[in-house]
């Protein structure tokens, strides 16, 4: 019998064959071994961030975001039936780029006096870590409990009786 090497339907059901549906894959080695480390990262990532303080004070706004906050109102206004946030994001951006710098300008003032106020209160949260920082410490140092070796002892006493001795020869 002659195989034939012409297009039929015996190759097409090969090629099926051999293409397994991407369901069916198993995860390899490999790529099991990077999923797992991806998950690792993430895991120490966040450790790393650790706990934000509440108090902190929150960045302030960029001049694209302080315009936003305002072209937001006036874009529901004129679209009440968009309820889609990235409509609005898309408009804000396509109308910040359109616009001049004399136009972005007073954006950019209300945004450099945010920051200006932002370091204002960051200056003083700095300070006020550093200060509860410094009272941990003291509060430490205090409850440590002051254990004298009797080395110190022994040379505490010797120090004495050489004093008398002074005292003697007068």
């Amino acid at each position: 019998m002659k195989v034939s090497k012409g297009k039929g339907p015996v190759r097409k059901e090969k090629k099926e064959v051999l293409k397994p549906v991407v369901e069916d894959r198993k995860v390899g080695k490999r790529k099991a071994a990077i999923e797992a480390d991806k998950s690792r990262r993430k895991l120490a990532k966040n450790a790393k961030l650790g706990k934000k303080d509440p108090n902190k004070p929150k960045r302030p706004a960029s001049a694209f975001f302080v315009f936003l906050e305002e072209f937001r109102t006036i874009y529901k206004q004129e679209h009440p039936n968009v309820k889609a946030v990235s409509a609005v994001g898309k408009a804000g951006g396509e109308k910040w780029k359109s616009m001049s710098h004399a136009e972005k300008a007073p954006y950019e003032a209300k945004a450099a006096k945010r920051k200006s106020e932002y370091e204002k209160l960051m200056k003083a949260y700095n300070n006020k870590e550093e200060d509860t920082d410094d009272e941990e410490e003291e509060v430490a140092e205090r409850s440590k409990p002051i254990v004298k070796d009797d080395e110190e002892e022994e040379s505490g006493e010797e120090d004495d009786e050489e004093e008398d001795d002074d005292d003697d020869e007068d």
